[in-house]
Protein backbone atom coordinates (compact mmCIF):
# COMPACT_ATOMS: atom_id res chain seq x y z
CA UNK A 1 0.00 0.00 0.00
CA UNK A 2 1.22 3.72 -0.97
CA UNK A 3 -0.57 6.26 0.99
CA UNK A 4 -0.34 10.22 -0.82
CA UNK A 5 -1.07 13.51 0.72
CA UNK A 6 -0.99 16.52 -1.38
CA UNK A 7 -0.52 19.78 -0.13
CA UNK A 8 0.35 23.30 -1.42
CA UNK A 9 -3.05 24.38 -3.08
CA UNK A 10 -4.39 27.83 -2.92
CA UNK A 11 -5.73 30.88 -4.13
CA UNK A 12 -3.29 32.55 -6.87
CA UNK A 13 -4.15 35.42 -9.25
CA UNK A 14 -3.38 34.71 -13.09
CA UNK A 15 0.61 35.15 -13.49
CA UNK A 16 1.53 33.81 -10.31
CA UNK A 17 2.88 30.56 -8.65
CA UNK A 18 1.96 27.61 -6.44
CA UNK A 19 4.35 24.60 -5.41
CA UNK A 20 2.08 21.06 -5.06
CA UNK A 21 3.71 18.38 -2.75
CA UNK A 22 2.68 14.95 -2.23
CA UNK A 23 3.85 13.18 0.75
CA UNK A 24 4.28 9.27 0.16
CA UNK A 25 4.41 6.54 3.09
CA UNK A 26 4.53 2.66 3.30
CA UNK A 27 5.78 1.02 0.45
CA UNK A 28 9.32 1.68 -1.40
CA UNK A 29 8.59 5.03 -2.75
CA UNK A 30 11.63 5.31 -4.96
CA UNK A 31 10.01 2.42 -7.06
CA UNK A 32 7.40 3.78 -7.67
CA UNK A 33 6.00 6.28 -10.90
CA UNK A 34 4.36 9.76 -9.90
CA UNK A 35 2.03 11.80 -11.98
CA UNK A 36 -0.27 14.86 -11.44
CA UNK A 37 -3.88 15.39 -12.72
CA UNK A 38 -6.61 18.01 -12.34
CA UNK A 39 -10.14 17.46 -12.74
CA UNK A 40 -12.64 20.26 -12.59
CA UNK A 41 -16.43 19.62 -11.39
CA UNK A 42 -18.70 17.80 -14.44
CA UNK A 43 -15.52 17.18 -16.22
CA UNK A 44 -13.22 14.25 -16.97
CA UNK A 45 -10.03 13.85 -14.85
CA UNK A 46 -7.08 14.95 -17.17
CA UNK A 47 -3.19 14.26 -17.28
CA UNK A 48 -0.82 16.86 -16.00
CA UNK A 49 2.84 15.21 -15.52
CA UNK A 50 4.29 12.29 -14.78
CA UNK A 51 7.57 11.34 -13.58
CA UNK A 52 9.21 8.19 -13.78
CA UNK A 53 10.92 6.39 -10.26
CA UNK A 54 14.17 7.94 -10.84
CA UNK A 55 13.23 11.46 -12.33
CA UNK A 56 15.18 10.58 -15.50
CA UNK A 57 11.97 10.78 -17.52
CA UNK A 58 9.25 12.89 -17.53
CA UNK A 59 5.86 13.89 -19.49
CA UNK A 60 3.89 16.81 -19.63
CA UNK A 61 0.76 17.38 -21.10
CA UNK A 62 0.68 20.17 -23.91
CA UNK A 63 -1.58 22.30 -21.80
CA UNK A 64 1.32 22.69 -19.12
CA UNK A 65 4.25 22.34 -21.27
CA UNK A 66 7.38 25.35 -20.17
CA UNK A 67 4.69 26.76 -17.67
CA UNK A 68 4.91 23.49 -14.93
CA UNK A 69 7.76 20.87 -13.36
CA UNK A 70 6.91 17.64 -11.96
CA UNK A 71 9.99 16.64 -10.03
CA UNK A 72 10.64 14.34 -6.85
CA UNK A 73 12.96 13.55 -3.79
CA UNK A 74 13.55 10.00 -3.27
CA UNK A 75 14.93 10.69 -0.20
CA UNK A 76 12.03 12.39 1.09
CA UNK A 77 9.23 9.91 -0.10
CA UNK A 78 7.78 13.92 -1.87
CA UNK A 79 7.18 14.43 -5.43
CA UNK A 80 6.11 17.84 -6.47
CA UNK A 81 4.79 19.76 -9.05
CA UNK A 82 5.78 23.83 -9.73
CA UNK A 83 3.13 25.65 -11.47
CA UNK A 84 4.71 28.69 -12.88
CA UNK A 85 2.56 31.50 -15.15
CA UNK A 86 -0.98 30.36 -13.71
CA UNK A 87 -4.22 30.64 -15.82
CA UNK A 88 -8.10 30.84 -14.63
CA UNK A 89 -8.12 27.61 -17.10
CA UNK A 90 -5.57 25.64 -14.35
CA UNK A 91 -8.31 26.44 -12.01
CA UNK A 92 -8.84 22.65 -10.57
CA UNK A 93 -8.34 19.95 -7.65
CA UNK A 94 -5.03 18.31 -8.39
CA UNK A 95 -4.66 14.79 -7.49
CA UNK A 96 -1.40 12.95 -7.14
CA UNK A 97 -0.44 9.08 -8.49
CA UNK A 98 1.73 6.43 -8.36
CA UNK A 99 2.10 3.25 -9.63
CA UNK A 100 5.01 0.79 -10.66
CA UNK A 101 4.66 1.18 -14.34
CA UNK A 102 5.23 5.25 -15.74
CA UNK A 103 3.05 4.26 -18.60
CA UNK A 104 0.30 3.39 -16.22
CA UNK A 105 0.63 6.64 -14.73
CA UNK A 106 0.18 8.68 -17.60
CA UNK A 107 -2.68 6.53 -19.07
CA UNK A 108 -4.49 7.70 -15.64
CA UNK A 109 -4.73 4.23 -14.10
CA UNK A 110 -2.41 4.73 -11.33
CA UNK A 111 -2.81 2.22 -8.00
CA UNK A 112 -2.87 4.67 -5.30
CA UNK A 113 -4.31 8.31 -5.28
CA UNK A 114 -4.64 11.46 -3.09
CA UNK A 115 -7.14 13.18 -1.53
CA UNK A 116 -6.63 16.00 -3.72
CA UNK A 117 -5.53 19.64 -3.36
CA UNK A 118 -7.96 22.62 -4.57
CA UNK A 119 -5.97 25.24 -6.93
CA UNK A 120 -7.85 28.40 -7.77
CA UNK A 121 -6.25 30.75 -10.33
CA UNK A 122 -7.78 34.17 -10.34
CA UNK A 123 -8.49 36.64 -13.49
Amino acid sequence: QVQLVESGGGLVQAGGSLRLSCAASGRTFSSYALGWFRQVPGKEREFVAAISWSGGITYYADSVKGRFTISRDNTKNTVYLQMNSLKPEDTAVYYCAADQILRSVRAGGGNYWGQGTQVTVSS
